[in-house]
């Protein structure tokens, strides 16, 4: 059994930039990752640094996802100096492509009605010919879309490594293998405790669930509601091409090597993380029609991941009320919120800032009101 004094148990984005925040914070840290056999979503993040049509219909939110995104530079830079690891931030905007003129007029009013909040979701609507002036590559079946100047993308996998390097640069612990299958309280003011499934421990003052799809198992032992489901997302990459696409689209992005990142699907088949001729298919054939440059393009790779979806598709953050110190936080978005996980919600479990503002608005208990509707469709 060993000690510290802040547990968080999951290692994927999610809970590596919250441990990275903490170790950042001063607090000693002890990351619980589950490693490879994990549903990890990480590997199927499509990488966008994300704010256009966040928070459609949760003001809350929108401004989370706004404050994000001024995150991510600092972000970037700080993980560059600190661990040596690029993560391919590019934050000079982002493009949403519909093709047909219905979808693009409720694109429209969905980010007019997200920006009259507070007016910090900047859009543009852009028809055919003003889409194609600034993305010569478009294909004549797109009816318009929309731009954010704020939005981007980066490389999952490598903010990953980098977070993971910087809990260690840090002072912070990351014990890999730990398949943690209960936690649990000691008693008031005595911490809390987290078992794997092989019978090792871990103890620590305060306990962060952020294990992706296990914490619709664990919260409840916490005295927490977070009820995620699995949705399956398949994803493409194309060989290297010559640059021709200079910004993210919701639709494919080219990365820093190269490649064409296509995406995606969203399926609901449990557990399932496999990838089907339908979807590749499907997905091919988009890409094509958004950019017809693709047609002769190979394929190298197609792979399917898990996302952690709640029911409105938002997170959930909230400290129990009745074991103080254990908390949960639940989030799809890993890529776009890594920053306010550091920079907000590390702090903030380690007692160093307060809690940010609205917070509870994210309690896992809006799910019970039956007077509500959720959508988790994004």
């Amino acid at each position: 059994m060993s000690s510290n004094g802040i547990i968080v148990v999951g290692g994927g984005l999610v809970g590596a930039a919250i441990a990275y925040g903490a170790a950042k914070s001063g607090s000693a840290v002890t990351l619980l990752d589950q490693g490879d056999v994990a549903y990890r979503a990480s590997r199927g993040n499509f990488g966008l640094v994300w704010l256009q049509s966040k928070g459609a219909g949760f003001p809350r939110y929108a401004r989370w996802s706004r404050d994000a995104v001024d995150h991510w530079g600092p972000l970037a830079s700080e993980l560059r100096e600190l661990t040596g690891v690029d993560v391919d931030l590019q934050q000079n905007g982002g493009f949403w492509i519909g093709f047909s003129e219905k979808e693009v007029a409720e694109r429209e009013a969905m980010l007019a009605k997200i920006n009259a909040a507070d007016g910090r979701t900047p859009f543009e609507m852009l028809d055919h010919r003003e889409l194609k002036a600034r993305l010569p590559a478009i294909g004549p079946k797109v009816a318009g879309g929309s731009w954010c100047s704020l939005d981007g993308h980066a490389n999952p996998l490598k903010l990953l490594h980098a977070l993971h390097a910087g809990i260690q640069a840090l002072g912070g612990r990351i014990c890999n293998g730990a398949d943690v299958a209960e936690v649990c309280p000691l008693g008031e003011g005595q911490g809390f405790r987290a078992r794997s499934s092989d019978g090792r421990q871990w103890i620590g003052e305060k306990i962060v669930l952020a294990a992706g799809l296990s914490n619709s198992v664990l919260a409840p032992q916490l005295g927490l509601h977070a009820p995620v489901v699995p949705n399956r997302g398949q994803v493409l990459i194309t060989e290297r091409l010559k640059k021709f696409l200079p910004h993210p689209t919701n639709k494919a992005r080219q990365t820093a090597e190269g490649t064409v990142q296509l995406g995606f699907s969203v399926e609901d088949v449990g557990l399932d993380d496999g990838t089907t001729v339908a979807a590749i298919e499907w997905i091919a054939k988009r890409a094509v029609a958004t950019f017809p440059i693709l047609s002769s393009v190979k394929l190298v790779r197609a792979w399917g991941a898990l996302r952690v979806m709640t029911p409105d598709g938002s997170p959930i953050y909230q400290e129990s009320a009745r074991y103080p110190g254990a908390f949960t936080a639940t989030s799809h978005s890993g890529v776009s919120l890594a920053g306010s996980h550091a920079y907000e919600i590390g702090p903030w479990i380690t007692g160093v800032k307060s809690a940010p503002e609205g917070i509870e608005e994210f309690a896992g208990e809006r799910f019970l009101d039956p007077d509500r509707k959720f959508s988790n469709a994004h």
